[in-house]
């Protein structure tokens, strides 16, 4: 029944003049558009989906196989062929949870009626504790900003605002004046999924936020970019890129030795959160994280705060310490 309605959808596309799609790149398009519509996936995650499938699409080409065609042997070598062109375990993980999902849609649309990605296995990951910024190193990255620059301030209100809340940069990019409730201490955040989600917002960041937009006023802003927050000095909202390169810019400034981008701020967030007492579910929810296990990630402590906390309070560490300073009080 499909076929025929392709066929249908196609024969029209020829009457009227159009570009008649290959059965491969139709069926690409149409899941695409299942992403887009029924999953409600951001632009970015679309075009992330678009660019992993194209290494299985260009796969099938090179062998000469229809999606519709492939077999758990296929996939296998494709998952092998990934390897053998040095891309990287977690990459490799991630290329072919896209093609699960392309052949998950066309299971569900009635295209294949088994799917043949179900015994497919993905690549052993290594365990990776993200790299995190203690507060002293946020102070550190923010005190080396030349507030004297037409950037400074915002730049400075960018770190503390993403330390503060623990935002995705896609989500700060995105952040509206009218998100702001700064009287009452919050800010809502338009997360993965188009989800909504309110972040209390500390007085450090509201104090930055509000020098920022001391500067801000004086700025000529291009028509359609009066609401957000962040912005260029062509008055254009920031980029994710821009952001980035900013950032790595003012580590290497303050000397931070560490390899960081945006999203490490969000990690110390989520890490001192948790060093602070904060219940895990708490963090789930101010990250916007849909699944607990995402979050359990920050469950990590750094080598050095483990060995502080048991030498300073495990009870013989205490006991020898005491004997010690009694020793040494000893004439």
């Amino acid at each position: 029944m499909q076929n025929k309605t392709d066929n249908k959808t196609q024969n029209k596309a020829q009457n009227k003049g159009q570009k008649v799609l290959s059965p491969e790149a139709d069926l690409v398009r149409r899941f695409m558009r299942y992403l887009k519509l029924d999953r409600n996936y951001s632009v970015n995650t679309q075009e992330a989906y678009s660019h992993d499938l194209g290494y299985f699409m260009r796969f099938l080409h090179e062998h000469h196989l229809s999606p519709l065609e492939v077999k758990l042997e296929d996939l296998e070598q494709f998952a092998a062929s990934l390897h053998e062109y040095n891309i990287g375990a977690r990459s490799q993980s991630r290329i072919l949870f896209g093609v699960r999902s392309f052949y998950r849609y066309l299971t569900l649309d009635g295209y294949l009626e088994v799917d043949p990605t179900e015994l497919l296995e993905s690549p052993v990951l290594p365990k990776h504790l993200p790299t995190y910024l203690t507060t002293e190193e946020v102070d550190q990255l923010e005190d080396s900003i030349d507030l004297e620059t037409n950037e400074g301030q915002r730049n400075r209100a960018i770190i503390e605002t993403l330390f503060s809340c623990g935002l995705r940069v896609s989500e700060l990019t995105n952040l509206k004046l009218s998100d702001l409730n700064l009287d009452e201490h919050f800010i809502r955040v338009v997360g993965k999924g188009d989800k909504e989600r309110l972040v209390p917002i500390s007085d450090r960041a509201i104090h930055e936020l509000q020098l920022w937009f001391e500067d801000r006023k004086k700025m000529k802003i291009k028509p359609g970019e009066e609401d957000y927050v962040f912005l260029n000095r062509r008055g254009h909202h920031l980029t994710r890129v821009m952001i980035l390169i900013m950032v790595k810019r003012q580590a290497e400034a303050a000397g931070i030795k560490k390899t960081i981008s945006p999203h490490t701020l969000r990690h110390s967030f989520a890490t001192a959160m948790l060093k602070g007492g904060a219940d895990l579910r708490v963090i789930q929810v101010l990250l916007g994280h849909a699944n607990i296990g995402t979050t359990e990630i920050y469950t990590h402590l750094d080598d050095e705060s483990l060995r502080k906390e048991v030498l300073e309070h495990h009870p013989r560490n205490i006991m020898y310490a005491e004997r010690n300073a009694g020793c040494r009080n000893t004439p």
